[in-house]
């Protein structure tokens, strides 16, 4: 389902911004000339047989010692391109959107994401992005909130 479409039909308030081909959050941070910080970069995880979506800035990386810790979890792992492409079959490969919602799969956001008070992220597409408030998209997507991120330098 596209992210567009699915903000419509929950009337969520969001803004598209089309910008160059994109294949990394930090690379459409600054296509869209945002801090990283507010670039909700999703990564997919496995922790004990069980899918996950891990939302955080783009300019992070995932600490998977320490959400595996907080998770409780035995065992975890980055899903494979195989895996993602299986759980969001209408998105193109690194374009996933951080919904985890729309695509049956719990979401987790680290609690330093949006602290401007909104988030950008990908629109299912590599030259599509979507600026919505944070509060909307906590709305939508209800994450469990964490800390499991650490900043790249």
């Amino acid at each position: 389902m596209q992210i567009t479409k699915y903000l419509d039909q929950q009337n969520v308030k969001y803004q598209v911004c089309s910008h160059r081909p994109t294949f990394t959050a930090q690379h459409m941070a600054a296509e869209e000339h945002t801090p990283g910080m507010d670039v909700a970069k999703p990564v997919l995880v496995q922790a004990d047989g069980k899918y996950l979506l891990c939302v955080l800035p783009a300019c992070c990386k995932v600490d998977l010692d320490k959400l595996r810790e907080q998770l409780g979890a035995q065992e975890i792992h980055l899903a494979t391109e195989k895996e993602m492409a299986q759980i969001f079959p209408d998105c193109e490969l690194g374009a996933e959107p951080p919904f985890g919602t729309i695509f049956n799969v719990e979401t987790i956001m680290d609690q330093s994401l949006g602290k401007d008070g909104y988030i950008v992220c990908q629109a299912g597409s590599h030259e599509q992005a979507v600026r919505i408030d944070l509060h909307d998209y906590q709305k939508l997507v209800n994450p469990r909130i964490m800390d499991f991120s650490y900043h790249l330098h």
